[in-house]
């Protein structure tokens, strides 16, 4: 099976849906951005952020040598900061970027995580690939007032080439009180 139709099928079976509005924090050069941009079609979109240009460079000429025009490109600086308004997206896709590596501090991946809640629409699902977190990251995306719904296992994709099975943790949205 081709690596796009398992992310198509992945992202199906884990909630994103047509005519959705999709975050894809961390985006690189589009493995999981493409897949989401086809299943919420042209009435939906798909924000790729990422802080590597060139990457978000070649997302975009993937993107257009194929046809889809509902990807919308955000440059960041890396800081725990999302260009979007209150409560605008369906779904955030947060795959692998959740992590000391990134975020070396708690306090920093708290920072990325309120910005998460603030974009999201209430019941907005967080599908996180937790793969450098280990046991933590469900307590913290749990703290950060989001619930735990569910977790999906399969195969995903790594640095945008690896296939290795993994586990996709789905979250909603709290609201605040």
């Amino acid at each position: 099976m081709k690596v796009e139709s398992r992310i198509f099928k992945l992202l199906e079976r884990v909630g994103v849906k047509r005519g959705q509005k999709v975050l894809d924090f961390g985006c690189g050069s589009g493995t999981y951005t493409i897949p989401a941009a086809r299943i919420v079609g042209n009435k939906g979109k798909v924000y790729a952020l990422d802080k590597n240009g060139a990457v978000l460079n070649e997302l975009m000429q993937k993107a257009r040598s194929a046809g889809i025009e509902n990807i919308e490109r955000i440059d960041t600086d890396g800081e725990p900061r999302i260009e979007l308004a209150d409560n605008s997206v369906d779904a955030v896709l947060v795959f692998d970027v959740l992590h000391s590596y990134y975020f070396p501090r708690e306090e920093d991946r708290r920072r990325l995580l309120n910005e998460i809640h603030r974009v999201a629409k209430t019941d907005a699902l967080i599908l996180v690939y937790p793969k450098h977190m280990g046991a933590n990251a469900r307590d913290e995306i749990e703290r950060a007032d989001f619930y735990f719904e569910n977790e999906h296992s399969g195969t995903l994709i790594h640095d945008g080439r690896d296939l290795e099975q993994g586990q996709v943790l789905v979250f909603a949205k709290k609201s605040k009180s």
